[in-house]
This record gives C-alpha cells, structure tokens and sequence, in this order.
C-alpha cells in the first residue's frame, strides 16, 4: 500500500475506486466498505483509494466535549489497518480549520476529480463530507454525473439492531465493555506504551507490575478497572492482569495504567509493549489492607488464568 501525507503527493490514476472518511478503528463497518472497494476495484482492473483525515475532524470543528474526542487508532495503527486489507494507496489528508471550509462541491472538483481521478466513489450509509457536512449520497449522485464518476452507497452494519460505529465502540470502552468492542473491531482493542518506573508496590506482594506510558496522548482509554489481557513484548505475546485507575488502596494521586505480566521476570524498563484487552474482571475498589488487596489479586489472576485458557487472541 502506498501512503501519501499530503494532497500534492498523489500523483493522479486512471481508474480511481474510491471511499472516504476517518476510518478510526476501522472497524466491522468499515470492512464492508473495503471488501465491497477493493472487489470492485479488481472487477474493474482499476486501483483502490482511501481518503482519510488527521486528526480525527471533530478535533478540529467540534464543540464542547467533541473536542476531546480520544481516538480508537493512532495514525499508524490506521494505517496498518488499512495495509491489511488490501488497499492500493492510502491519502491522508491533514484536517486543519482551512481544510474544514472546503465546500461539498469543491471536494468533488478538487480532489476526487483533479486529485485522485475517481470512476467509481464508495461510501458508507449516512455519510457526509464538506463544510457544514453538506455532502449526502443524493448530493453526491447528482453532482457525480457531471464529473463522470459513479457512487455507490453501502448498507449501515447492524449487530443486535445497534448501528455499527466509531461511537458505539467509544461508549463500549468507556464503560469498559471490551468484549463489545472486540466484537464490532473485529479483534480486541489494543494500546501500546512505554514502561516507565513506578512506585514499585506490586513486587513487595508477589505482584510486580509494569507501568505504561502510553505513546498517544490522543488514544482512548478504557475505563478504570481491571482487565483480563494478551501483553505483546518482542513480537511474543504473554498473558497478563491489568488495572486502571487510581490505586486508592495505596492512596494513588494520579490515574496510572499498570499491568502484571503472568510468569514473566525480565526487567523491561523503557522497553514497549502492546496491551490486548480481552475482558472487564472487575471494578477498581479500595481494600481495608495491603493483605486484603493480596488476596483479591490471587482471585483475580486466577479468573485472568481461565479466560487466557479459552481465548484464542
């Protein structure tokens, strides 16, 4: 696949299939739309297109909390994502207030048509694009004929009578609901981080934990509590125990994010990892003693134990 940053990269094709929009998770929804572009892509011996945008667009033009919108993917998770299904090129558009203004028409003018070259335009069900988000399918239908290229709509993806969506899964996390959003990702929800030194209270009780810093300030995280997950540490993955919060038992100021890493030794300060959530165990609470805490740690690992023991991630 081949990525371009900037508008002026893209050199012009001659047989475009083209879907647009901020893919952030690229999740179920989203794989329709693609398996459905790039099989017309191949169909018509022509060359699949993905339009995106950095940052996420209500980063830029939202109000109130839209503006803290966290994202599902960082720009390089999008990106493998998107490698992964067979994209030919990959146009990443910088979202900046200028860019927000473009109208619906100068959209199709500017970039479908001089830009990319587009025959045939993919979208998904109720998506809009331009300024004010103007552009409809009807919008697009009309004004696609004049610049000679086809548009085709895709059927919103449905599970359990929910629409399937970037804010679905959103609201899944921020409940700690992994399990659903694995379900509409279609694998679990990761982070990736750095581990950096902590107050190092997990190894005085038989727990050694390490301490993530996440890479993206930007990137959504789950809520509080404690999570059953796979650790990936260089490209081998381990089964661990991980907690969000504030460790109130030890009277924790700040919102940490500490994973115990199940019969592992190594010392792996300022190394990177990659966390897979695969299910919610419980709530964070305070317990009366470090020894009441001990003990409910040993039930956890051992509930961590059994799901790791079923799961195929």
């Amino acid at each position: 696949m081949k990525v371009y940053r900037e508008l002026n990269d893209f050199i012009k094709l001659s047989n475009a299939i083209v879907t647009t929009g901020t893919y952030d998770g690229v999740h179920k929804g989203h794989r329709k739309i693609l398996q459905t572009l790039t099989e017309i892509a191949k169909k018509n011996k022509g060359e699949s297109v993905v339009i995106t945008f950095w940052p996420h667009p209500r980063k830029i033009i939202g109000t109130g909390n839209l503006q803290d919108v966290k994202s599902l993917s960082t720009l390089e998770e999008k990106i493998d994502l998107l490698s992964s299904r067979g994209i030919d090129h990959l146009l990443i558009i910088p979202f900046n207030r200028e860019f927000s203004e473009l109208s619906s028409q100068d959209f199709i003018k500017n970039i479908l048509q001089d830009t990319i070259g587009t025959k045939k335009l993919i979208i998904g069900y109720d998506h809009k694009f331009g300024k004010n988000r103007e552009g409809s399918f009807d919008y697009l239908q009309k004004e696609s004929i004049q610049y000679g290229f086809e548009v085709e709509e895709i059927p919103r993806q449905d599970l359990n009578d929910i629409a399937i969506s970037s804010t679905e899964i959103r609201n899944a996390l921020n409940c700690g609901n992994v399990s659903k959003a694995t379900l509409y990702l279609e694998q679990p929800y990761q982070l990736k981080g750095i581990v950096v030194k902590g107050k190092q209270l997990g190894r005085t009780i038989g727990f050694p934990t390490a301490n993530i810093k996440v890479n993206d300030p930007e990137k959504l995280i789950p809520a509080d509590g404690v999570y059953a997950v796979r650790v990936k540490y260089k490209n081998e993955l381990f089964g661990g125990m991980l907690n969000i919060g504030y460790r109130p038992t030890v009277e924790g100021k700040d919102r940490t994010i500490e994973v115990y890493i199940i019969d592992f030794t190594a010392e792996i300060y300022g190394e990177e990892l990659e966390v897979y959530f695969l299910e919610f165990i419980r709530t964070e609470q305070k317990f009366s003693s470090i020894e009441e805490l001990k003990e409910q740690l040993k039930i956890d690992e051992s509930n961590v134990r059994s799901i790791l023991s079923k799961n195929n991630y």
